[in-house]
């Protein structure tokens, strides 16, 4: 799963100008490894218990459904048929998870017949008795009739899964003018037993068939193969998919609705992608990659994608960033984009982390959520490999220093296992550490191993548990059986404690003795109180560069190597792989050669940063101009945001060619948006409006934006002129320039766009047009009240929800600040006893306020 908690952040860290949508994410307790070796025991937290893999008492060999929708009542009409037998105890009964349900039979299937069965249903479990007592070599059928009602169960999720009601039903109604009918499932972690009844478990493993009926206008897409469909005589049609290759209960999947089925092909298997009907011409270039990818995992590997075909479906109100079902994937909406929009984001990372799922998570799937690392940390490895791949390392390099990034930040509020067995919630494991920090972990891995016995030791990892659950110690012995080597120091280190290490290094040079030496420091932030981190050290002098490996296994050590000269350059961690926070110390010529002769990205990249601190010494200004052509678009991109505090002429000059003609769009946007904080004259405000012609949508809003920052009347003109640009996100820099700007003419312009934002656009909606309403008159407020109320109540996910809410309190605050503004200001005129014309204008409008204020306060009471 991509995790939406970082979708969710970058919109309300960058609401001024939300244009992206991100990633789509922790336990200090004992630690038991299947080798013999200590127990390392951390800090405990006695209000968490231990999260154990569910204990194995039957096991659903194969589920059998039939479906039918009630869109009136958003309710499934079904029938499941479970083909059981006990894990290895002998059983009478089973037990099922069934959230919600109204059961209207529960049998034993006896040949053509049913033998009608007890049961107990208590909250989600339904515990059926048997008609006997079974042997775990002996299975059963149990018939289950029921109707699932996901929109009565009692409402739950977390920042990356917002919901989890299991079964979605969009627009129910088709009242919703600017969204399609559909219906579509999201059954991680544990919400498939909203819509059929299982064993609701990632250590379950199972077959499925499923039929499904719609009306003949819908298309439908399950896991496996669609094996036939037929026409019935009311004008319905059944279509039948069958899984015949054993997965997890959460990852099975539908989805109904109008959409168009773009098909492609990897191998002899297909490979289609579901979009709406609009998207339908740009469908392959949002996925064409897709084959590429799948003979690149599958290379890499040396397992072949295993599911029988490989679908990508994009639905509406998406409750995260996307689902890995088994051969069918579910993305949210911000997929679908123009050929245009395609310019500034082709979401590759997100396509490529859900097919790799397909190996780790789907064909190998973590027994517990504790070992949910062994999911997405994969997943998120997979971008960097792809990304590596396709794109080059810098590419790659650079995604993964921003995956650095995010952990470190979160790190600072909490630092946990990366396997955890104590946690409030399974949702918490879904966070930067089992995503983001877990791919770093796995990327120290593979340059600790090599890259032959890293992949050698993948592909035997996946042979041996395909089809099956795993725990961390299973990837652990895979990898010392390929190297022949006990890693339990390096699982332990990074797997099974929390935290990371502060590194410093620094370096000096004897001529006499003709030898370097490199001090290295480390101080730990969580349970593991010294680190081992094997790493390379390279040293650049007389025009030669030597690599030499070492250690880090104390808290402070000199590492001695011997240079006829003095080295140029001393590159500690010259692969960059190190997790960490880290400080080296360089003199400036040091930064200037690092950068000139840094063959990585994080080479040159810290080398900026570091002479930007340096600035304005005119060596490092020089060597950051110099980053401005950097052969790569993150670097200059880097440099462009370290200089923009600069004015003179030749910085300029530099500018408005990369804003001109540099071929990444994210580049040009970033240099114009530059040029427009240092420079606000004529000549800017010829460029803006010719920048607006850019073909890519970012720079075009970052024209809009530097016009408007310059003149607020030639903002508005702008904003007005491009009202009917639905695609590039430009309606919400509109929003934002009629934020700062606007007034009452303008909210037609809100009313109008409000139902095309949906998801989590929907917040970064309320944000701008909140404060548009607070720049306009009551009757204008009054006329927006509805459309945020409606958010409140209805809107695509729970944060949408929240900060429709919130928006409105915050209107009802604004007006109580008002209301005792205007009251002082009363009570200051009776004082004096003077101007009592104004006094009656004054007393009107605090009668005009509190009536605005009682207004909201009945909005506000019929959301609580």
């Amino acid at each position: 799963m991509k995790n939406s908690f970082f979708i969710v952040a970058v919109l309300l860290l960058a609401s001024c100008d939300p244009s992206k949508k991100v990633t789509k994410n922790t336990s200090k307790y004992p630690v038991m490894n299947l080798d013999t070796i200590a127990v390392r025991p951390t800090e405990m937290r006695e209000t968490e218990p231990y999260q154990a893999s569910e204990k194995r008492l039957n096991d659903i060999l194969h589920t059998k459904l039939d479906v039918r929708f009630n869109w009136e009542k958003s309710q499934l009409i079904a029938k499941a048929t479970i083909t059981a037998k006990p894990y290895f105890y002998p059983s009478s009964s089973l037990e099922l998870t069934a959230r919600g349900f109204d059961i209207n039979e529960i049998s034993l299937v006896k040949g053509e017949n049913r033998q009608k069965l007890e049961y107990t249903y208590k909250g989600d479990d339904l515990t059926i008795k048997l008609d006997k007592e079974y042997t775990r070599s002996e299975t059963y059928q149990v018939y289950i009739d029921y109707t699932a009602k996901p929109n009565e169960l009692k409402a739950g999720g977390s920042a990356a899964i917002n919901n989890d009601k299991g079964l979605y039903f969009i627009n129910p109604d088709g009242k919703e003018l600017n969204k399609p009918k559909q219906v579509w499932t999201q059954g991680e972690t544990q919400s498939n037993s909203a819509w059929f009844p299982t064993i609701d478990r990632p250590n379950e493993r199972m077959t499925n068939e499923i039929y499904m009926t719609v009306d003949k206008k819908y298309t439908t897409l399950s896991n496996g193969e669609l094996v036939f469909s037929t026409d019935n005589p009311d004008g319905t049609r059944t279509d039948y998919w069958k899984m015949d290759l054993p997965h997890a209960p959460y990852l099975m999947m539908m989805a109904v609705g109008e959409f168009s089925v773009v098909k492609d092909k990897w191998r002899d298997k297909q490979v289609n992608y579901y979009v709406e009907k609009e998207y339908e011409p740009y469908a392959k270039a949002i996925f064409g990659n897709t084959p590429e990818m799948l003979e690149f995992f599958s290379t890499k590997l040396g397992v072949p994608y295993a599911w029988p075909k490989y679908a990508q479906v994009v639905v509406r109100d998406y409750v995260s960033g996307a689902m890995e079902n088994t051969s069918a994937t579910l993305h949210g909406e911000y997929l679908q984009r123009t050929d245009r929009e395609l310019l500034d984001r082709t979401n590759e990372d997100v396509v490529s982390h859900e097919l790799f799922h397909q190996w780790f998570g789907d064909l190998v799937t973590c027994e517990s959520w504790s070992n949910l690392p062994l999911n997405e940390s994969f997943a998120t490895y997979g971008e960097y490999l792809w990304m590596e791949h396709k794109y080059g390392r810098d590419d790659a390099d650079e995604h993964l220093d921003s995956d650095l990034m995010q952990y470190l930040s979160e790190s600072m509020r909490k630092k946990e296992n990366l396997i955890r067995f104590q946690y409030d919630d399974r949702e918490d494991m879904f966070d930067g550490h089992s995503y983001q920090k877990g791919g770093r972990v796995l990327h120290m891995l593979r340059k600790y191993v090599g890259d032959e016995a890293f992949f050698a030791s993948l592909k035997l990892y996946l042979e041996t548990n395909k089809f099956s659950s795993v725990e961390i110690h299973n990837l652990r012995l895979a990898f010392e059986q390929v190297t022949g080597e006990d890693l339990n120091w390096f699982f332990n280190q990074w797997f099974l404690a929390n935290g990371h290490p502060e590194v410093e290094f620094s370096h000096s040079y004897n001529a006499e003795t003709k030898k370097v030496t490199l001090t290295a420091k480390q101080k730990p932030t969580g349970s593991i109180p010294v680190y081992r981190l094997p790493i390379e050290v390279d040293i650049y002098a007389g025009g030669k560069k030597e690599r030499r490996h070492i250690d880090l296994t104390k808290s402070s050590q000199d590492f001695i190597f011997v240079s006829e000269t003095a080295p140029d350059w001393v590159n500690a961690d010259a692969e960059k792989q190190m997790l960490c926070s880290k400080k080296d110390n360089k003199k400036i010529a040091e930064l200037v050669f690092m950068y000139k002769n840094g063959p990585l990205y994080l080479d040159r990249a810290e080398a900026v940063e570091a002479l930007a601190d340096l600035l304005p010494d005119s060596a490092a200004k020089a060597t950051i101009m110099l980053a401005l052509s950097d052969k790569f678009y993150g670097i200059r991109q880097l440099a462009i945001q370290k200089l923009q505090r600069h004015t003179d002429p030749a910085l300029r000059q530099k500018l408005v060619a990369l804003a001109e003609v540099d071929p990444k769009a994210d580049v040009r946007a970033v240099a114009l948006d530059a040029l427009n904080k240092r420079f606000q004259d004529d000549e800017m405000t010829a460029f803006n409006r010719k920048a607006l012609n850019d073909k890519s949508y970012t720079v075009m809003r970052s024209a809009m934006i530097g016009l408007s920052g310059a003149d607020s009347k030639e903002g508005m003109k702008v904003a007005k002129q491009y009202e009917n640009e639905k695609y590039g996100g430009v309606s919400t820099t509109i929003a934002s320039i009629y934020a700062a700007h606007g007034g009452d003419d303008n909210n037609a312009f809100f009313l109008k766009i409000a139902p095309d934002f949906s998801g989590y656009e929907q917040i970064t909606f309320v944000t701008y047009y909140t404060a548009f309403l607070k720049r306009c008159s009551d009757g204008t407020i009054n006329e927006g009240l509805p459309v945020l109320e409606s958010i409140a109540k209805n809107g695509s996910n729970r944060w949408a929800k929240y900060y429709g809410k919130s928006s409105i309190s915050g209107l009802y605050d604004w007006y109580t600040r008002k209301e005792e503004k205007t009251q002082q200001k009363i009570d200051d005129l009776k004082a004096t006893k003077q101007d009592a014309a104004g006094l009656k204008g004054l007393e009107d409008n605090l009668a005009a306020i509190k009536s605005q204020k009682e207004k909201i306060n009945e909005i506000l009471k019929g959301l609580n």
